[in-house]
């Protein structure tokens, strides 16, 4: 995925999913251009996007607006429940095991199944063989039908019965000490940040744009983990995980940022958008640091 596209997702998830799903596409480039991406590279993204299926486009007068598809809204939905969940959740003491048989012709389909299937969190147990903690009953359904695979996937839900203890599925599935390692880098650097940004956010030296720019660049840095950590419930973990220390000092990062990066967003979208057109979707209890509107 281009810099440019994981920005566009980026600022859709933390902003546009909120304020009515869609935006013209000459505000998008007015947004991305504070990071220097310019409008063709935009515009390319937004295509790719659409050939992707995570966007769709509206034509209004001489104007194109672009909106997040079912899958689009799917997609920044599950990244936004793992990248502003807190704690880990309890578990249920099932596996979730996907098993899978697809032939040599449908290879470019299998790679991509491949991909989502880390993305969510699975877990490669063995070839075509894939296990999750996690409850993806939901979203393997929706995986399968969009890739058309139903004859060569297969799920389970099961309790491992081995001579060791659930342990040994995370040991070779996971490499968690280099994911905790990564996780200890993000916390020394970005705790180093936040401090810094707190002093002159309070001294009121720091623009909003600015603050709109770090917050991109904080979730996007942070949504890297998404890739390599499978969001494990706490029975799983070691007794300390820097995964916890590091969804803290996110979400306080985060929460500093939210007020003067939403009103940067506000004053470019509502030119050209109606910021009054709320997604009725929005859950303020589930995600409460998202989609913050500044205005009451």
């Amino acid at each position: 995925m281009s810099r440019t596209q994981s920005l566009i997702l980026t600022i859709y998830g933390d902003y546009i999913r909120h304020y009515g799903n869609q935006i013209w596409i000459g505000s998008l480039i007015r947004l991305l251009k504070v990071f220097g991406h310019n409008e063709q590279a935009v515009r390319v993204s937004v295509s790719r996007m659409s050939k992707q299926g995570l966007l769709q486009s509206e034509k209004v007068g001489n104007k194109s607006f672009y909106k997040l598809t079912e899958r689009g809204i799917n997609r920044v939905d599950e990244a936004a429940r793992r990248i502003y969940k807190l704690n880990p959740y309890e578990w249920d003491g099932k596996w979730r095991v996907v098993m899978y048989n697809i032939p040599e012709e449908k290879r470019q389909i299998r790679d991509e199944l491949r991909k989502e299937l880390q993305w969510s969190g699975f877990g490669n147990l063995s070839n075509g063989c894939w296990v999750s903690p996690n409850n993806h009953e939901k979203g393997i359904h929706l995986l399968v039908s969009k890739y058309n695979v139903e004859d060569y996937v297969h799920l389970f839900l099961s309790e491992y019965k081995g001579p060791r203890s659930d342990f040994v599925l995370v040991e070779n599935c996971w490499p968690l000490a280099e994911i905790e390692e990564k996780y200890e880098q993000f916390i020394e650097e970005y705790s180093k940040k936040f401090i810094i940004h707190q002093s002159i956010i309070q001294s009121g030296e720091m623009t909003d744009e600015e603050c709109f720019i770090e917050r991109a660049f904080l979730v996007h840095q942070y949504r890297k983990f998404l890739f390599i950590d499978p969001g494990l419930p706490k029975e799983l973990l070691p007794e300390r995980w820097n995964g916890n220390h590091a969804a803290l000092l996110f979400n306080q990062y985060y929460q500093m940022l939210a007020e003067p990066s939403n009103r940067f967003f506000e004053e470019i979208f509502q030119e050209d958008n109606d910021l009054g057109k709320k997604n009725k979707l929005y859950n303020a209890k589930e995600y409460p640091l998202i989609g913050q509107s500044s205005k009451k």
